[in-house]
């Protein structure tokens, strides 16, 4: 992003809070990727914000600004999970995340209308606000060569990996040295990656390889992918760290 680009995010921002504060309405944004929401979580605002994706450890989301105890009644995410399955999976070809995407902008949809598409077992599983699934779910009929059905679902708990825990061996819990070990980069590969912009932790923008995450922090390397820095679990006779992550 420009800079006019996140001075007109932010200007945004600010208004949606102060009418959130002002009204005691909530205010909600569309789906945000991950440096809108970094641009957003580096603001100071005179009301809690929330994000929500659609379930947990989504990258995309929306913001709502308010909260239960000042506006006093709960607040609903307008998000609805479609499923989109092909008509006949004997014949349907192996669709990818982009298949889905393309197919989805094809029909005119913005990308901050659309938050994750979860491919599992053949199928997908959009999160998208809710005015934009009727439209979807009457107008959506393939996906490149397959013919789909779309209906709104539940998506699977299994269609989301978990996580894997792994443990490894670290000179120390710099966020460059626990991305070089998680993804088998060098040092200095590494160290670009933060500087180049693309490392967030726990969404928020981090440029400075040498900083150190806390147990439970979320980081996310663009191209690469996302790790759960977990904790410290002993030092080795050389002095070296062994660290446990859980890597999506």
């Amino acid at each position: 992003m420009t800079d006019d680009d996140i001075s007109k995010l932010k200007k945004r921002f600010a208004e949606l809070a102060e009418r959130a504060e002002r009204s005691f309405i909530y205010q909600e944004t569309r789906f945000l990727d991950q440096a809108e929401q970094s641009v957003l979580l580096s603001m100071r605002l005179p009301i809690p914000i929330t994000l929500y994706g659609g379930f947990d450890n989504a990258e995309r989301r929306i913001a709502c600004f308010g909260a239960e105890e000042i506006m006093g009644y709960a607040y609903e995410p307008p998000i609805v999970c479609v499923n989109i399955r092909p008509k006949g999976a004997r014949f349907a070809e192996e669709l990818t995340h982009r298949d889905f995407l393309g197919s989805l902008m094809g029909l005119g949809f913005t990308r901050d209308v659309l938050g994750d598409i979860v491919v599992h077992n053949g199928e997908g599983w959009l999160f998208c606000l809710g005015t934009a699934a009727p439209v979807i779910i009457e107008e959506l009929v393939k996906v490149r060569h397959t013919c789909v059905i779309c209906s709104e679902g539940v998506m699977p708990q299994d269609a989301v990996s978990l996580g894997e825990t792994r443990s490894f061996t670290v000179p120390s819990e710099r966020l460059d040295a626990l991305i070089s070990a998680v993804y088998k980069l060098s040092r200095d590969e590494s160290k670009k990656l933060c500087e180049k912009g693309l490392v967030y932790v726990n969404s928020r923008l981090c440029l400075k390889a040498g900083s150190t995450p806390e147990a439970g922090d979320m980081v996310s390397v663009r191209g690469h992918g996302r790790f759960r820095f977990l904790r410290i679990e002993n030092e080795t006779r050389k002095g070296r760290l062994r660290v446990l992550a859980e890597v999506f």
